[in-house]
Parts: C-alpha cells; structure tokens; sequence
C-alpha cells in the first residue's frame, strides 16, 4: 500500500496544470466569493466616461465588465447608461423598457439620480442607472436648455451615495450626450480595437476633448486607452497594439482584451462575462485591466478629496 501512494500524491500535484483547474483558479480569482481580495480603492471618486465615436469598439462591454470587476473586489461602482440603446443596461441585467426610470429623467427633468439608480442583481456594491428609449429625444429637447452640456455633471452632483467609481457609457458619436458625459468626466477610457481603421476618427475624438477642456471642463483629461479584440493569430492586431503603444505609451493598460465568443453571448444573458464565464480568458483580460485602473487610482493625489468618494 506504501508503495501505491506515492503515484497517488504525484497525479494529485499534476491537477493544478489541468486547463479545468486552471479555469476554476482563474474563475475563484475573478468572483471573489469569500471578499477577501480587494482592488485598491481611489482616495477620491473617479468618474470616467468611455468614449469613441466608432461603433463596435467594445464601449458597452469594457463599461460592465471593468465595472463588475471592481465592483466584485471592494469598490462601489456606478455605471451610467448614457446610450439610448440601453445595452449597458442589458448588460447588468437591469430593467430599462419604456416608463422605467431613467438617465433622461435626470438630465433632461432633472430628477435626483438617488431615485433612479438601481442596484444590480448578485453585485451589491454596483448600482446602475438605466438608459431608455426616451433618451433618443434627449438631444432635441436639450438644444434650447440653458447650461445644457452640463445637466449629467449637476444630476451626479446631487447624488448622496458614497462611489469609488463612476463609469459613464456614451453613445457612439460625438453629440450631445458625449458632451454632457465629457462635461461631468475626470477623465476618459477610449477602447480601441485591435483592427483596420482602428485609429480612423480618434483624432476628431481628441480635438473635442481639448475643446470641451479649453472651454467646460478644465479637469478632463485621457487616462485609459484601452486594447480590445485582439486576435493573437493575426500579424495585423499586433501592429495596431505597436502602433497604439508607440503613440499613447504609458497611457495604454498593459492588459489587452481578446476577440471571444463568450464575451459577445454574456449580454444575451443579462450579464457581464465576469459572472457568465468567469474562468474564461475574456474574464480574465477585464479583471487584469480592472485592476490596472485600481493601481494607477490609488495613486491619485489627496488633494480635493471627495468626500462622498472617500475611503
């Protein structure tokens, strides 16, 4: 018997090289159930708006899942739906059909965000406030409303929850909305996918950000960029990652978001890949690049420190 239990302990030390084990560590490292592992909090809330004009760079997707992420790992998250398509929303699972209370309901009525945000089911520390329908007409109905590129920032003013984060979905263009989200921003996440044209229209993106920093929002500035749908395989996605890193630099998260499958199904569920497939490389890739923004967060100078963002 001595003999037969050596092999024994040997495969046992072999499990742990499984890609099953390997996935399950990854998914324990992700959903954090015991709480025990926290991603540094910001010495004062961060809000942040996820910009690019492009459609399909992966806004949506990189608003939940960084969300989730942080929010799974001890900071409390807001995540503002500021798309009339309502996909974030979606994406967390929270309801947003025509009459629920709504991101138009804050910034066009001016309604306290306090009576609109909704918490998200499973993520105690995530509360979201939804996009509907409605908010197609926001622009319209804004154009003749005095300080109008401002109604988000005052409706985020008047929230009396304690945030460590602030995510603000914008909608691919640069109207409006984006206006307003540039306007209530500290800073701005631009993902930008790893493809043909990857670059094309980023520039107008920039001149708009110096243009609302010159003249409504001396504190904005681009943080993040972030590197999504990279496709290993191809030469061509690691040009654009060359080409991103040489021109952005220290401003780039080391973290790179791959082209996957799962990521794509998760919102079809009502969720973000960290709960859908949290053991999965997509899940993966958004934890490393969550964590990424806690650091540089918690590195942020004391100075001004909000109160209602503080630890």
């Amino acid at each position: 018997m001595p003999q037969q239990a050596a092999p024994a302990a040997k495969d046992a030390s072999l499990d742990d090289d499984l890609p099953l084990a390997r996935e399950a560590q990854r998914a324990v490292r992700v959903l954090n159930p015991s709480g025990s592992v926290t991603m540094p909090r910001p010495p004062r809330r961060r809000v942040i708006a996820i910009a690019n004009q492009k459609g399909g760079v992966g806004k949506t997707t990189s608003t939940v899942n960084l969300a989730v992420a942080l929010a799974l790992h001890g900071n409390r998250v807001m995540v503002i739906d500021l798309d009339p398509q309502g996909n974030a929303s979606t994406g967390l699972g929270v309801e947003h059909g025509a009459g629920t209370p709504s991101v138009y309901e804050a910034v066009v009525e001016g309604q306290s965000l306090d009576e609109i945000a909704t918490p998200v089911d499973g993520i105690p520390s995530l509360v979201c406030v939804p996009a509907t329908i409605d908010l197609a007409g926001a622009e319209v109905e804004l154009v003749n409303v005095v300080a109008r590129e401002g109604r988000l920032e005052k409706s985020i003013a008047t929230y009396s929850g304690e945030l460590d984060y602030i995510f603000i979905d914008c909608p691919p263009s640069l109207g409006l909305l984006t206006v307003n989200a540039l306007v209530a921003a500290e800073e701005v996440l631009i993902p930008i996918q790893c493809e043909y044209y990857a670059l094309e229209g980023l520039g107008q993106l920039l001149r708009n950000i110096e243009l609302i920093k010159a003249h409504l929002n001396a504190r904005l500035r681009v943080s993040t960029i972030l590197l999504t749908m990279y496709d290993k395989r191809t030469k061509l996605a690691d040009q654009v990652e060359q080409e991103v890193r040489g021109h952005f630099s220290e401003i780039v998260l080391d973290a790179v978001v791959p082209r996957s499958v799962r990521v794509s199904e998760a919102p079809g569920y009502g969720q973000s890949i960290m709960t859908y497939d949290p053991g999965s490389r997509g899940a993966t890739s958004y934890f490393e690049a969550a964590e990424e923004i806690a650091r540089r967060g918690a590195k942020l100078s004391r100075r001004g420190k909000n109160q209602k963002g503080g630890n």
